[in-house]
């Protein structure tokens, strides 16, 4: 969802979606145009108040400055947002100009502060940013929240630079509204291949277990993710959205900072994937996206998880490393 505001100098273009060939093995989602219209008639917009009955499992098709006023009061158990980072980018039908550090936090103390009225007193919030934004983003988060941790996960994919560091990675800033908030680390423990087991003196394995298909150690898991993997054209997953999350990557904030049966809210959504991976993980959702083309995606991908309700890394109630998918298919 990409909100128009002069301090990010968005400016929106004529937009005409190209038909787009896919190779045979390519498994990139593909929208028909005999499927838009019916998809987006499966989104909500809003024009008053609405209740958590409006919202659950709805996908709200509007700019969220036009619906922000109308959201509910403490509903929201976790609130999972991915804004347009300080960059110049293209989204679908919008352009944006990167601007300076000020007032690009001049632009996130437009929304942020009017979305802490939808949390949970013991609600926790997770925000992506990129290097850049980065400082700007906890600037104003330390404002409304307790800041918690910096998560920085590693992005395989990027071009090389010849004057500076390949940038290969990402931010997200964990908060909480209050000290009583939820969080299960053993949800969220990664688990990896032991290379020189360790016994005890009684020969029995010491922190790992020993398995007919190898022997493995579920480790805690830190502030630093190298196991994601960049949805691509092989994943089913994959999309044509520029900036899309791995779905194995918001897994990982679902499973540590709710419960099944909680309220998962993403107002920048996008296509979809923060949505898609609660409704996965037995979680309500809701989220807001302007662009009717993202809109189409998030419906058709959630649509499709009647079929297929896997996670890519994420196998057998654990989260395996990167390109372990061999031992996973052991288990």
């Amino acid at each position: 969802m990409v909100p128009e505001i002069p301090a990010v100098r968005a400016v929106k273009m004529p937009y005409v979606k190209e038909v787009t060939k896919r190779a045979p093995r390519n498994r990139t989602l593909t929208i028909l145009e005999d499927e838009r219209g019916p998809l987006l008639q499966q989104t909500i917009s809003l024009d008053s108040v609405a209740t958590i009955d409006n919202l659950r499992d709805k996908l709200i098709h509007q700019d969220l400055f036009s619906c922000l006023e109308f959201l509910p009061e403490n509903f929201v158990d976790l609130m999972i947002i991915d804004p347009p980072y300080n960059l110049s980018k293209k989204f679908a039908g919008s352009k944006f100009s990167k601007t300076t550090a000020k007032e690009y936090e001049k632009w996130l103390e437009s929304w942020l502060p009017k979305l802490k009225k939808c949390l949970r007193s013991n609600a926790s919030i997770y925000v992506c940013c990129d290097w850049q934004s980065s400082k700007s983003m906890q600037n104003v988060l330390e404002k409304y929240f307790i800041v918690r941790n910096r998560i920085t996960w590693e992005r395989e994919k990027g071009r090389g630079a010849k004057a500076n560091w390949k940038n290969s990675s990402e931010d997200i800033w964990y908060c909480t509204v209050s000290n009583d908030y939820y969080f299960d680390v053993e949800a969220v423990k990664l688990k990896r291949k032991v290379i020189a087991p360790y016994r005890d003196l009684s020969g029995q394995p010491k922190d790992w277990q020993e398995t007919k298909s190898g022997n493995y150690r579920r480790t805690h898991p830190s502030n630093l993710w190298t196991d994601i993997s960049i949805p691509f054209w092989s994943m089913p997953e994959n999309t044509d959205h520029p900036t899309q999350k791995p779905e194995k990557l918001i897994a990982k904030l679902i499973l540590a900072s709710s419960k099944p049966g909680e309220f998962i809210f993403d107002p920048f959504l996008g296509s979809g994937t923060t949505c898609v991976v609660a409704k996965k993980l037995k979680r309500y959702y809701s989220g807001i996206e302007q662009e009717p083309e993202y809109c189409q995606m998030a419906v058709k991908r959630l649509n499709n998880i009647a079929a297929d309700s896997s996670i890519q890394g994420y196998h057998d109630g654990c989260f395996w490393e990167r390109n372990s998918l061999v031992e996973q298919k052991k288990r």
